[in-house]
């Protein structure tokens, strides 16, 4: 090798090592908000990276998918732990995050406790459009019941009877859903109305029982609207703060008149 050629053995890496930056000094945290039919507002917090050239913070908000369950949404009531509410962000206003209704679940445990044997399990399911064009998918569950003082150990329903339950299921679901909007479902989904009134429509088939609207998917959107969204969150306002007196010493001195 020729003397003087390789100048770089004895030098050190070329532009040296980076400097390892905290991803988190780059974000803010936001506040989410849930929509005003449930009692809690306060869902938690979100972390977002901050507006930097083209990447704007907000656009990064928008359409993000919280999974509460619905006993925090209802100021810490246990008997509603099972049921799992699905929340979309759709605007940023300040540090908070507006969010709309986006399904509903069971929890798996809940789900699981629900199935035994001896009864039989009968499920519908249902495509439905409510009046502000939201287009869902709405799963029902129910389960046979043993009548008063029935000696016999199992209560298994007949096919056709099946089939009797499943049609008049997907009819309730259908007529609730078809005649109100997201806002006034959801009212419906919260204390399992549509569950009670399928409990007692189908008892003249096959009486049942653990009757629930056990899943809700939205399907379809309607385009974004920032007035239904407002109605949605109701008395909604951003946190401003309260208006503060000024202490009389640090009033401004009123500027005396020029003479003439």
């Amino acid at each position: 090798m020729a003397v003087g050629k390789n100048k770089r053995i004895s030098k050190g890496k070329k532009g040296g090592k980076k400097k390892a930056a905290d991803p988190f000094a780059k974000k803010d945290w936001y506040d989410i908000k849930a929509p005003s039919v449930f009692t809690t507002r306060n869902v938690g917090k979100t972390l977002v990276t901050r507006t930097q050239g083209t990447k704007i913070a907000s656009e990064g908000l928008k359409h993000r998918v919280f999974e509460v369950s619905l006993a925090d949404l209802q100021g810490g009531d246990e008997d509603n732990a099972y049921r799992k509410i699905r929340l979309r962000a759709e605007d940023v206003q300040g540090r908070n995050v507006l969010t709309n209704f986006w399904g509903m679940n069971f929890t798996t445990d809940k789900l699981r406790s629900l199935v035994r044997k001896w009864q039989t399990l009968i499920e519908a399911h249902v495509d439905v459009k409510t009046t502000d064009n939201y287009t869902l998918r709405m799963f029902c569950i129910g389960f046979t019941k043993r009548r008063p003082n029935q000696v016999k150990r199992t209560c298994y329903a007949q096919s056709s009877q099946i089939r009797q339950i499943r049609r008049k299921m997907r009819e309730i679901m259908t007529a609730q859903a078809t005649s109100c909007d997201l806002k006034e479902l959801v009212q419906k989904f919260i204390p399992e109305m549509i569950g009670k009134e399928i409990e007692k429509a189908t008892s003249s088939i096959y009486p049942l029982q653990n009757v629930f609207i056990r899943k809700v998917k939205i399907l379809k959107a309607p385009k974004f609207d920032l007035g239904k969204l407002m109605e949605v969150h109701g008395d909604y306002s951003e946190d401003i703060g309260s208006k503060v007196e000024r202490p009389a010493d640090e009033t401004m001195a009123e500027p005396a008149p020029e003479a003439n």
